[in-house]
């Protein structure tokens, strides 16, 4: 005869924050709004991207484009 296979204990899910809320959410295929806890905190993040709170902070110091070449002056020829 053969001998059995071990039954392998199921799997802890793994906890983690709510970007939203900070409060628990469970990380899994069990939790269809990971990372998320809930489809509330869910909508709040995605409202918050549509109204752009998320965007990058635009450089003051950026350069300005460059000049095009004058013509004429100082060409070299």
């Amino acid at each position: 005869m053969c001998a059995p296979e071990p039954v392998e204990p199921p799997a802890r899910p793994r906890i983690v924050r709510c970007p939203a809320c900070g409060g628990p959410a469970v990380y899994g295929p069990e939790n269809p709004y990971r990372p998320f806890c809930s489809a509330r905190c869910r909508q709040i993040d995605l409202g918050a991207w549509a109204s752009e709170q998320f965007r990058l902070p635009s450089r003051e110091d950026a350069p300005a484009e460059a000049e095009p070449p004058e013509s004429g002056k100082n060409s070299g020829f």
